[in-house]
């Protein structure tokens, strides 16, 4: 990974649970110790993509078949991505214009700022599927609370359930779930990072309709926002440094909505402007 020129990644997971019978300190030990080869790959140094291959593992996760997920897995990357840019252009021109970003629903009324700071947009580029605008907040500004009600969060192998956050002055000051609580906080307590965010993300993919409990998709699910906690994009400005990056996703399509500067822009996942 260090000597690379170029990594082209396939993901075909025989169990997506592997892992899971790891304690929680060993799993940081081994993320400390690819640090390096992360570090590169999210500066933007090391030219990568990364896909999923149709398993049996990941159809089960999706509660499909084989074949409808093989269905739904090529609908979410044969889209027309020039369309998309310019969509997704137009979403990020917007957030690269505001100052504050207030994300509002199921138990969620947070606020944090992206002044200072642009987006990226993924329309098919390293990350396939791609279908999202993203950026790394300033780290010192989330306010407010979260609640991911509607989706698990998945990580190393763990589901875990109803998870929520409280932040004051960027970091998450509480923190609780309905299942795996232990394994969220442990996580939350492997670096000083880890309880900051590194990432919001915009989800855009028309193709990705429902979740998968599989961050590479439900993440780009549109009409989605995903927060990442952990490590940010020093590429996009962001400065928080931490092992962990652990996409979390906020379903926005029945009663939440997304304000810049005090505007609506999206409602119910539906685009305003």
């Amino acid at each position: 990974m260090l000597n690379a020129d170029a990594l082209i990644a396939l993901v075909a997971p025989e169990n997506t649970r592997d892992g899971s019978d790891v304690e929680p300190r060993r799993l940081q030990l081994v993320q400390e110790a690819g640090r390096p080869s992360m570090e590169r790959m999210l500066s933007g140094d090391l030219p990568w993509v990364g896909c999923h291959y149709p398993t049996p593992a990941l159809a089960q996760d999706a509660g499909m078949t084989l074949e409808q997920f093989e269905e739904f897995l090529y609908g979410s990357v044969l889209i027309d991505w020039d369309a998309e840019r310019e969509r997704m252009t137009r979403i990020k021109e917007q957030f690269d214009a505001a100052d504050e970003v207030r994300i509002v629903g199921t138990g969620t009324d947070l606020r944090l700022s992206l002044r200072g700071r642009t987006g990226r947009i993924d329309a098919g580029g390293a990350n396939m599927p791609g279908g999202e605008v993203f950026f790394s907040p300033v780290e010192d500004s989330a306010e407010g609370t979260i609640e991911f009600a509607e989706f698990p969060g998945v990580y190393a192998g763990r589901e875990v359930n109803g998870i929520r956050f409280r932040f004051a002055a960027g970091e998450i000051v509480e923190a609780s779930a309905s299942s795996n609580e232990d394994f969220l906080i442990e996580t939350l307590d492997t670096d000083a990072g880890a309880r900051r965010l590194g990432e919001l993300g915009i989800g855009c993919n028309p193709g990705i309709t429902r979740h998968m409990k599989n961050a590479a998709f439900d993440e780009k699910i549109d009409g989605t926002v995903h927060l990442a906690i952990g490590k940010g994009f020093p590429e996009l400005g962001g400065t928080n440094d931490s092992i962990i990056h652990w996409d979390i996703v906020k379903d926005l399509r029945q009663d939440g909505r997304l304000e810049l500067d005090g505007r609506v822009v999206q409602s119910c996942g539906e685009w305003l402007t």
